[in-house]
C-alpha cells in the first residue's frame, strides 16, 4: 500500500490546519497495532474519499459527526469536532447539531457528544454568544407539507400514542426543525446521517425526500452513503440502499 504517496496528496489537496486534524481522528496506537488499518486510513478513507468532490469537506464532517454521536463513539468526537471546524461547520453548527440529534439519538448520546465537544470550543475560544439562541425566530414554516405529515401521522399512530404524536408535532415539526441554527438542508443531512449510522433504514424515505427537497442532490446523497460506510460499516449501509434507490426512483418519475 503506498501510504506515503497518499499521505503526499492529501497534504497537496488540504488545507495544513484541516489535513492535520484528519490526521489527529486516527489515534497513534493504530500503527501500532493494526499497521493495515493505519494504512487503509490513510490511502483509502483520509487520502481518497475525503478528498473527492461529490460532497464538500465540510458535508463529509458533518456527516462523520452525526454518525459518531449516534454510535456514541464519544472517544473520537472531540477531534472531529476540531476537524468540522476547520472545515468550514461553524461553533454554532455543531451545537445546533447536537440539539438536533438529541431528539434522533437520545438525550444520554446529545449530553455526551456535548460533554466530548466542551473542552474542543473552550480551546478555540467558543463564546456563549457564538452560539444559538435557545428560543430564536423560527423559520417560516410550510404549512400545507407539515399538516399533510400531521394529518398522516395521527390518523396513523393518533389512537396509539397520542403523546408522541403530539410531542413530534409541537417539539419537532413547529419547533425543531424551524430553528436558524442550523439550515433545513443540513438538518436533514445529520438526521439522514444518524438514522443510517443506527441501522434504521425504514424510517430514511421519509427523511431522505425531505433532505432532496431541502436541496441535497442524488449526487451528494449517494456519496454520503459511500462515505458513512466507512463510519458505520458496511452492513449499514447495504441495508440504507434499497431505500435510497427507491427514493431516487420515485423522484425521478
Amino acid at each position: 500500500m503506498k501510504t506515503h504517496l497518499a499521505a503526499s496528496v492529501l497534504m497537496l489537496m488540504s488545507s495544513g490546519a484541516f489535513a492535520e486534524d484528519l490526521g489527529r481522528t486516527l489515534p497513534g496506537e493504530v500503527g501500532r497495532v493494526a499497521p493495515a488499518l493505519e494504512a487503509y486510513s490513510n490511502n483509502a478513507l483520509f487520502g481518497t474519499v475525503w478528498q473527492k468532490d461529490t460532497l464538500s469537506a465540510r458535508d463529509r464532517a458533518l456527516v462523520t459527526f452525526a454518525a459518531l454521536m449516534t454510535r456514541h463513539e464519544t472517544e473520537a468526537l472531540g477531534a472531529h469536532a476540531a476537524l468540522a471546524l476547520d472545515a468550514g461547520v461553524t461553533p454554532a453548527e455543531i451545537s445546533e447539531t447536537i440539539t438536533h440529534l438529541a431528539f434522533y439519538t437520545g438525550w444520554g448520546n446529545a449530553t455526551a457528544a456535548a460533554t466530548a465537544v466542551a473542552p474542543v470550543f473552550e480551546e478555540r475560544g467558543v463564546k456563549a454568544e457564538d452560539l444559538p439562541a435557545v428560543e430564536p425566530d423560527l423559520l417560516p414554516l410550510d404549512e400545507e407539507a407539515e399538516a399533510k405529515r400531521q394529518d398522516f401521522v395521527s390518523s396513523t399512530y393518533g389512537d396509539v400514542s397520542k403523546g408522541i404524536v403530539d410531542n413530534t408535532q409541537q417539539l419537532l415539526f413547529l419547533d425543531l426543525w424551524l430553528r436558524p441554527g442550523l439550515e433545513p438542508r443540513d438538518r436533514s443531512l445529520v438526521t439522514v446521517a444518524a438514522l443510517i449510522a443506527a441501522g434504521q433504514p425504514e424510517q430514511m424515505t421519509f427523511h431522505l425526500n425531505r433532505a432532496m427537497d431541502n436541496g441535497l442532490s442524488k449526487e451528494e446523497a449517494g456519496a454520503m452513503l459511500s462515505h458513512l460506510a466507512f463510519y458505520a460499516g458496511w452492513p449499514k449501509v447495504f441495508s440504507a440502499l434499497p431505500v435510497a434507490k427507491e427514493v431516487f426512483a420515485s423522484r425521478a418519475e
